[in-house]
C-alpha cells in the first residue's frame, strides 16, 4: 500500500487513520514547498482554446516550484494553496479542455514516479482522498464550483464517476454519473458549510464501493451502471459558472 501525505494539519483531519506531524505551511514558499505535489499535475484556465496549459508534477515541486499569482499560488498570510478561476470562456476569456465547457485550476492525479497520468481499479483495497479547504468565493452556477472529482480513465470515457460541488450559499452536493457515456448525473445533497468556513471532504472508491464524507459524515453512493471503471482523482477549482471562484487548500491526503 502506498501512502502519499501532502499535508495534515491535525488529528481531526484523519480521525480514523494514523497521524503524522508536519511543519507549518510556509507563506514564503511556492505551493510545492508546502505540499508534496509529486502525485499531481496542474491543469490551468489559460493557454489556447481546447488546449489549456498543463504544469508537470516535476515543475510544481519544491519551494521555488511553479506558481502564477493569478491562478495558483501560496497565500501570504497563512501559506494555504490558492486555486482561482476568473469565470467562463465568455465572461473571462479562459480556455477549457476539449471535453468541457468550463474552466479550471485543478490537479489531475499522476504516477509519482514518472509524472505520467495514471488510474486505478475501484475494486482495489484502498483508493482514498481527503482534502481540507475553505471556499472563499464560489461561482454563480446553481450547484457551484467542483472542488473534487473521481474521473473515469480517459481511455474509457471523458466523463467523471462523480463530482463534488460547492455553491455560493454554502450548499454541498455530489453528482454521480449513471453510465459511462455521461450526461445523466444523479445528485445527492451533503449539507451546508458557510462560505469562508474550513471543512474536510473525503472521496473513497474501493472494494467496489463509492463513498463521500463531509467532516467525517459518510454516505455510500449508488454507482448505477458504471461497473467500476478504472479511475483517477482530481482536486481543485473547476468553475461551473460565469463569475470568479477561489478556494484555499490546507491539506491533501492520498492513499492507494
Amino acid at each position: 500500500m502506498a501512502l502519499i501525505l501532502t499535508r495534515i494539519l491535525g488529528l481531526s483531519v484523519l480521525a480514523s487513520h494514523a497521524f503524522w506531524s508536519v511543519a507549518a505551511l510556509n507563506p514564503s514558499c511556492a505551493p510545492g514547498g508546502n505540499f508534496d505535489l509529486s502525485p499531481w499535475e496542474l491543469q490551468l484556465p489559460i493557454g489556447s482554446s481546447g488546449s489549456p496549459e498543463t504544469i508537470s508534477s516535476a515543475s510544481l515541486q519544491g519551494c521555488s516550484g511553479w506558481e502564477n499569482f493569478d491562478y495558483f499560488f501560496t497565500e501570504s498570510s497563512d501559506g494555504a494553496l490558492v486555486m482561482k478561476v476568473d469565470g467562463s470562456p465568455a465572461s473571462s476569456g479562459c480556455v477549457t479542455t476539449p471535453n468541457s465547457l468550463h474552466c479550471r485550476t485543478e490537479f489531475r492525479e499522476v504516477d509519482p514516479s514518472t509524472g505520467s497520468p495514471t488510474s486505478w481499479s475501484p475494486n482495489a483495497a484502498t483508493n482514498r482522498l481527503i482534502v481540507e479547504l475553505v471556499v472563499t468565493e464560489a461561482d454563480n452556477s446553481e450547484r457551484g464550483t467542483v472542488i473534487g472529482q473521481i474521473h473515469i480513465d480517459d481511455s474509457i470515457s471523458s466523463k467523471p464517476v462523480c463530482e463534488l460541488y460547492y455553491n455560493s450559499d454554502g450548499d454541498i452536493s455530489i453528482g454521480v454519473e449513471q453510465t459511462r457515456s455521461g450526461g445523466d448525473e444523479v445528485f445527492t445533497s451533503l449539507g451546508n458549510i458557510p462560505i469562508g468556513t474550513v471543512f474536510t471532504y473525503e472521496l473513497e472508491y474501493y472494494t467496489g464501493l463509492l463513498k463521500v464524507a463531509i467532516n467525517g459524515n459518510f454516505q455510500t453512493l449508488d454507482t448505477y451502471e458504471l461497473d467500476a471503471p478504472n479511475s483517477y482523482f482530481k482536486v481543485g477549482n473547476y468553475n461551473q459558472g460565469s463569475s470568479q471562484s477561489d478556494i484555499h487548500v490546507f491539506s491533501i491526503y492520498l492513499e492507494h
